[in-house]
């Protein structure tokens, strides 16, 4: 086969157990109990499939786009990544199982960190409950967001909607630094001075890019599987430089929400997103209580 007829790579996302089911009762009981308590209860309960997490409709809807593909060359793989053993592990495959979802590559580390198994496995995101997890899987270049535990949100619709964050999660945050640094005037007109000038790559850019060849294997119109959206502070005149990137880029959003500051929940709520990327926390704070949402702990607003 020539290498133009081999078949593109899948989108690869790891996520961690306690993102993809509802871990909570079992994490309080680890932290109040101790590791024994915690593989004496998972062992006890591991025919007892466990709820979905908050990132679990997000993982259903992302295997769905394999139907149709040959097993051996899906369009999207999932990986599991957990701090469990493999013993108190059982209790996850089965509820994997018993959901049916398409999961079968996985990692436990009996308590060691998960991150350093994202590379290797050729992810391009990185979904966990753990902040410092995300915290070092961007300092190795992974695209990661802090998943905060909630109960799992059903959204109306079947197609698979992913909202983004401009500066500090697409882009890069020299933007957003002028902004905090020498206020919103400063800032308008950096953004104009150079709106010709594309703005450099964020730590989403290179899932971004996945996805969106994701996106063209399958027909551009509102019955695509997919759906993106850029949910952003900015306004004019701040809109031009964000657009002329993209267009460098060669990346299509389908939606483009200039917001001007405006709070971002309400409107990720009508776009219907699967989930959000943001940097801020007050963002994530005010998205969370619409959509499922992801904490991306990187540029300015995260520093000490």
């Amino acid at each position: 086969m020539d290498e133009a007829d081999a078949p593109a790579p899948p989108l690869t996302v790891a996520i961690t157990s306690r993102a993809l089911f509802d871990l909570e009762h079992s994490h309080a009981l680890y932290e109040r109990e101790g590791v024994e308590a915690y593989q004496a209860h998972q062992r006890a309960h591991e025919d007892a499939p466990l709820a979905p997490g908050i990132a679990f409709p997000l993982v259903r809807k992302l295997l769905a786009l394999n139907v149709g593909t040959p097993a051996d060359a899906p369009r999207v793989e999932v990986i599991l990544l957990s701090r469990n053993s493999s013993d108190t592990g059982l209790r996850i495959f089965n509820s994997i199982h018993h959901h049916q979802l398409a999961i079968s590559r996985a990692t436990f580390t009996s308590g060691a960190p998960t991150w350093p198994y994202i590379r290797p496995f050729g992810a391009h995101l990185f979904l966990s409950a753990n902040p410092e997890s995300v915290r070092r899987a961007l300092e190795h270049g992974v695209a990661a967001a802090t998943i905060l535990p909630a109960r799992a949100a059903q959204t109306s619709h079947d197609q698979l909607r992913i909202a983004f964050d401009g500066d500090a999660v697409i882009f890069g945050d020299e933007s957003e630094r002028v902004s905090q640094e020498q206020g919103l005037a400063a800032f308008h007109d950096h953004e104009t001075t150079r709106a010709r000038e594309p703005l450099s790559g964020g730590p989403f850019r290179g899932f971004l890019d996945a996805l969106h060849r994701l996106q063209a294997a399958f027909p551009v119109g509102e019955n695509a599987p997919i759906r993106t959206a850029l949910v952003t502070a900015r306004s004019a005149p701040a809109h031009e430089r964000v657009i002329r990137t993209l267009r460098e880029w060669d990346v299509r959003l389908d939606e483009a929400l200039f917001l001007g500051g405006r709070d971002k929940g309400p409107f990720l709520e009508t776009f219907g997103a699967d989930i959000f990327f943001d940097d801020s926390s007050r963002n994530i704070d005010s998205a969370r209580r619409h959509v499922a949402a992801g904490h991306v702990p990187h540029g300015v607003s995260n520093e000490a």
